[in-house]
């Protein structure tokens, strides 16, 4: 996707962040979610639209076992999330990709399922891989109870009192999810069935659903288990303290190839919100409301980084960077001049000369919260039909990539990959935890199987090739002599129009932390509450202080 697929209402191109700036691993590393991401898209569509939700099936026992339906009408379509409910063991909790039990089980299906359809599912999503779905559902997830949060809440509950709020804090949800697959996985319905709807048409609309319901159910199972051990005495959770729930997630480096495998995408995703800031810098004036709602957000922002914890001495120093430009960011708004040609420019570079690399995209994040009129709309660009953009143009001539090739991967071309510390590792896959690895090159076997995501490596080489061909020759000559460039020779034709394709890092360097890619991903779903456990897999918070279904209609992120 190029500036002009965006329509942008001004030309804003002198605003833009170039992708030299934009595309590094140690920016990308300190994203935040802003009014673009996934689920602020869908909760913004169905308070605008109307959606109706309700819970038509609730078959669930005294020990908290059985199902639910949660459903979704809205977009002229139905949703159910069909919930399972299951008496886990202690010992058999885990969130490992590989685990075969858990707390619950989930099922975004398309419609209102039968009778027919619940048992059909009450026999294959508990099994998760070892399933089967169909096409008639869109996601499969499951999910475990953070277990003393959960025992907390149910017995305060059933005593008639609210749980403890530092209690809440120290988690911020009752369960976590530890996968949500779409796209076709494990039987489900392929992305390419739902994506002409226009209410699933921006990126991960099914996973943010799913997700949002599942939130849902964690409060019900919760209260329904506490209605059950104190009876007529228990309570409901107050509501402003339930707001505070989110779902959580273990997320590890099965996420990270994501980022690399779709280009096309990734760079839809950047350059929407890259354009959605270049917008809020061209202003000429900012209007009274504007800057009231800055002052709003930047103090719930103050709050949240407050409360943030992490013990991961990386995420440890981004906090305190973080608390830091954000009282900066306060103070330098009591000397903000509003009157001035483009103040929010003037803000932008004053942070920008100021703030740490966490601290300006914080900064990004708060701009873009009072201009929704002016930047939502480009939530629609975000997705991508990457299979057409992927053919492969054997008339181009080898100057012409040799030139792609200098413009856009000239950052890959520095690079030494003869030394051993830019190869010091690969991408895997383990056929024991069927999860994507990072191997240690000089001491672990598998570098035969390396995966072919290291794109800075893959560029060096076929530019080495390119050297013994004239500028002339089709590169069709090249890939018939050597076939092993044509992957890297697509993704080269394909950033000749998409400058934010490419992460400008070498991923299997030795000082290369996965956790940044992980969380450019996450801050684009929306996650909050970043929690490295390692440099290689994360926890963290969705939904928190968003509505639930039956607040759609009140106020909340919008």
């Amino acid at each position: 996707m190029s500036r002009t697929d965006l329509h942008p209402i001004h030309d804003v191109a002198a605003f833009r962040r170039p992708a030299s700036e934009v595309m590094r691993l140690a920016r990308m590393g300190c994203s935040h979610p802003t009014r673009l991401s996934f689920l602020r898209t869908l909760l913004r569509r169905m308070r605008t639209e109307g959606w109706r939700i309700d819970r038509p099936v609730w078959e669930v026992d005294d020990r908290g076992v059985g199902h639910a339906v949660y459903r979704v009408r809205g977009g002229g379509h139905a949703y159910s999330l069909v919930a399972f409910a299951h008496d886990l063991p202690d010992e058999m909790r885990s969130d490992r990709v590989i685990a075969t039990a858990w707390d619950a089980t989930f099922t975004l299906f398309d419609g209102e399922p039968s009778p027919a359809d619940i048992e059909r599912l009450r026999a294959n999503v508990p099994l998760q891989e070892a399933g089967r779905v169909t096409t008639r559902e869109l996601t499969l997830a499951r999910a475990n109870r953070s277990v003393r949060l959960v025992r907390h809440v149910i017995e305060a509950l059933s005593e008639g009192r609210q749980p403890d709020l530092k209690e809440i804090a120290a988690v911020g949800y009752l369960m976590r999810t530890t996968a949500v697959y779409g796209s076709g996985k494990f039987g489900a319905a392929d992305r390419a069935d739902i994506a002409d709807r226009p209410e699933l048409a921006a990126p991960f609309q099914v996973e943010m659903l799913t997700v949002w319901l599942i939130r849902a159910f964690t409060v019900d199972i919760v209260e329904h288990m506490a209605a059950v051990r104190g009876g007529v005495g228990a309570v409901r959770l107050d509501p402003a303290i339930r707001r505070t729930l989110g779902v959580g997630n273990s997320t590890g480096l099965g996420m990270a190839p994501f980022v690399v495998r779709h280009p096309i995408l990734l760079n839809n995703w950047m350059m929407a919100r890259e354009e959605a800031l270049a917008r809020v810098r061209q202003q000429p004036s900012a209007t009274p409301e504007a800057v009231t709602e800055l002052r709003r957000v930047l103090d719930l922002a103050i709050r949240n980084a407050a409360a943030w914890t992490s013990e991961h001495p990386v995420q440890v120093a981004k906090l305190g960077d973080l608390r830091r430009d954000l009282d900066l960011v306060s103070d330098q708004l009591t000397r903000w001049n509003t009157g001035q040609s483009r103040p929010w420019d003037a803000l932008w570079r004053w942070g920008a000369d100021t703030l740490s690399c966490e601290g300006q995209e914080a900064l990004l994040s708060l701009m873009l919260e009072p201009h929704g009129d002016l930047v939502d709309d480009l939530a629609t660009t975000m997705g991508a039909d990457e299979a057409a953009a992927f053919r492969l143009d054997g008339a181009m001539r080898v100057g012409e990539l040799r030139a792609v090739l200098a413009d856009r991967y000239g950052w890959a071309l520095a690079i030494d990959f003869t030394a051993p510390e830019n190869v010091a590792r690969f991408w895997y896959v383990s056929e024991e935890k069927l999860e994507p690895r990072l191997g240690e090159r000089a001491v672990e076997e598998g570098a035969t199987r390396e995966q072919p995501l290291c794109i800075a490596r893959l560029a060096s080489e076929l530019e080495g090739t390119l050297r013994d061909y004239p500028d002339d020759a089709p590169v069709a000559t090249v890939l018939l002599a050597h076939p092993e460039h044509r992957f890297m020779v697509r993704r080269a034709q394909v950033a000749r129009f998409h400058p934010y394709a490419e992460v400008r890092d070498n991923l299997i360097a030795a000082d290369m932390l996965p956790i940044d890619l992980l969380r450019s991903k996450l801050a684009f779903f929306g996650a909050t509450r970043f929690d490295p456990r390692s440099d290689r897999w994360v926890r963290i918070n969705l939904f928190q202080g968003a509505p639930y279904p039956d607040e759609i209609g009140s106020e909340g992120p919008r």
